[in-house]
């Protein structure tokens, strides 16, 4: 019998009749030996060389400045027969945001669905709405000491996410369009990310400085089904008040389609690549109460873009804040600790939590979250996806106005509240993600880690 460590077993019928083999005698022995010896080279190199000829199907190919946690579904391959032209065979197709509008889009993209997947996007296993997450943040290095050191924290963050939850993650270094600087660069990045994922329903930004905190939660895509773009904010904030400060436009989920396209495209003439960039800006801060005289940034151009175009752009817009979709760090950070004791007191409690305190593999985290989930539900307050009230965690931590990267914070935040913050929300997620390889922080604001006791976390621990 193979030892149970064995990675590989070989089994196969006994060798030779019932009863004791007559023993063979002089060269006889030698030359059954040789040929046993013979035979099981010849089946030791037919098998390398078979492996060696399929590894290029076991191990995927690289794609260079895409950094993706993927389903089976997502990575398959589906071949297209020569001579079946799509939108990518158009010389006229562009990437650029505001160059050319693109139009038939939801007809080019139904089509190409139609070729890669013959049988539909759940024929091979893959969620029926995929999401590809886009981030991003400058090529050269920052400017302030240990600024390299947290976007690669908030990166890591970001990957630990979409490979627990099937989500594909493209971070981008590159300025796509020089003259869509500063806070209006993601607008060419997710335009030019819809047409590169055809097969993806929902385009995911988060800004670099956000940190998802909740590892279980998983975006409610069922709730934004008559809906095109998901933001969060407040509807009478923005056309009632009139407020730029109404919604926040570091995270936003926007559907791969035709609607927004064009929305993209509106939101970009209003951007500093526009001829017109001075004048909207008089614009938008005249209607906002803003300075805007130079030209607005992104967010004020949205609300200004929702307030003025309502029946058409607001009506298929979802404002919500009834969960932390982006939630603002500063009333969150300090309530982190609490919270994590909170979910670990929820898995103390009777013994239907034993079974979350099971280890278990990383690839059962789905499974696990929604036992977790339930679990809290019964005994700690507040939405899922944490809110405002309640003790929940918060889903997306956004460090805006911290400047990570070592530009100079909101004059309202000091250097060290927007540093501990950041650490502090970084390890409360990172605990999350460590505790399926038996770990955990020495403490909200340390590097170290600890090995997890067995049954953690019992009474005792």
């Amino acid at each position: 019998m193979a030892p149970e460590s064995a990675p590989f077993c070989v089994s196969g019928a006994g060798g030779g009749k019932g009863g004791a083999a007559a023993k063979p005698h002089g060269h006889v022995v030698l030359v059954g030996r040789v040929h046993d010896a013979l035979v099981f080279a010849a089946g030791a190199v037919a098998a390398v060389l078979l492996l060696l000829g399929t590894s290029s199907f076991l191990s995927p190919a690289p794609v260079p400045n895409l950094v993706a946690s993927r389903s089976p579904a997502a990575s398959s391959s589906h071949g297209v027969a020569p001579g079946r032209r799509t939108f990518y065979d158009d010389p006229d197709l562009t990437y650029a945001v505001g160059r050319r509008r693109l139009t038939g889009w939801d007809a080019k993209r139904a089509q190409w669905l139609r070729l890669h997947y013959p049988r539909g996007l759940n024929a091979s296993g893959g969620p029926a709405e995929r999401v590809v997450m886009v981030s991003g943040s400058q090529s050269h290095p920052c400017k302030g000491a240990g600024g390299d050191n947290l976007l690669l924290r908030f990166l890591k963050n970001k990957l630990d996410y979409c490979r627990l939850h099937g989500v594909e993650l493209f971070y981008n270094t590159a300025l796509l369009q020089p003259e869509m600087r500063s806070y209006w660069a993601k607008i060419p990045v997710v335009r030019a990310t819809m047409l590169a994922h055809p097969e993806a329903e929902w385009i995911w930004w988060l800004d670099a400085d956000a940190v998802l905190t909740d590892m279980d939660f998983s975006l409610p895509l069922h709730r934004y089904k008559d809906h095109n773009l998901i933001l969060y904010g407040w509807d009478k904030e923005v056309y009632a008040a009139r407020s730029w400060l109404g919604l926040n436009a570091g995270v936003f989920l926007i559907r791969n389609c035709q609607w927004s396209l064009d929305f993209m495209d509106a939101w970009a003439r209003m951007g500093p690549a526009s001829p017109e960039y001075a004048k909207w800006g008089k614009l938008i801060g005249e209607e906002l109460n803003v300075n805007a005289d130079s030209g607005a940034d992104d967010q004020a151009a949205l609300v200004y873009l929702l307030l003025k175009n309502r029946k058409k752009w607001g009506t298929r817009t979802y404002l919500h804040n009834d969960y932390y979709f982006q939630g603002y760090w500063a009333e969150i950070v300090d309530r982190l600790d609490e919270i994590a004791a909170r979910y670990l007191a929820a898995e103390r409690r009777g013994p239907a939590s034993a079974a979350l305190r099971r280890r278990h593999s990383e690839s059962e985290h789905a499974r696990y979250a929604v036992a977790r989930n339930a679990a809290v539900n019964r005994t700690v307050p507040g939405p899922a996806g944490g809110g405002q009230t309640g003790w929940r965690r918060p889903f997306v931590t956004h460090f805006t106005g911290c400047q990570p990267c070592g530009g100079k914070p909101n004059e309202i935040y000091s250097n060290e509240s927007c540093a501990d913050g950041m650490r502090r929300a970084l390890t409360f997620a990172d605990d999350q993600v460590l505790r399926a390889y038996g770990f955990r922080h020495d403490g909200p604001l340390s590097d170290d880690v600890r090995p997890l006791p067995f049954g953690y976390p019992a009474a005792r621990h």
